[in-house]
């Protein structure tokens, strides 16, 4: 019963998430909010043939593409968001490569690091679109008072 409370509390910050960053964010919120969207739905379901069992490679691979986006963004649109969302998603990615090669690591502490890490980057998100809105909310009042 629990894990459905704290399930849906996480359904619940990302799709806010997304929404705050597809209405108010930038192009560069957008990219990172969409990718976040499509790597945990992608992620649900590779858990979901698995039987949520071990750390499939496939999930590795999830997570090692959305670190490639979150670099990506970084690189194009030299925001800071993007640097910290790629560092964060690194931990996660590092945490694979723990499990992966045989490393003495209890998987619950795995998914403890990815679970916290993810909320980490959801507020990253938030916080580039709260400062992309507020830039361009800047600007238009400036563009009105000259």
């Amino acid at each position: 019963m629990l894990n459905i409370v704290y399930a849906i509390i996480g359904a619940v910050f990302m799709v806010g998430m997304a929404l705050f960053a597809f209405l108010k964010g930038g192009r560069s919120e957008r990219i990172g909010a969409g990718a976040y969207l499509f790597a945990w739905f992608a992620t649900i379901v590779m858990q979901e043939g698995s039987g949520f069992r071990g750390v499939p490679l496939g999930l590795f691979l999830i997570d090692l593409s959305l670190l490639g986006i979150f670099a990506a963004i970084a690189w194009r649109h030299r925001q800071s968001w993007p640097v910290w969302a790629s560092g964060l998603q690194l931990i996660v990615v590092m945490a694979h490569i723990m499990a992966l090669t045989g490393q003495a690591v209890s998987a619950s502490s795995l998914y403890t690091i990815m679970n916290l890490t993810g909320y980490l980057i959801i507020v990253c998100i938030i916080v580039g679109t709260f400062y992309a809105w507020q830039e361009r909310r800047a600007a238009e009042l400036i563009g009105r008072n000259s």
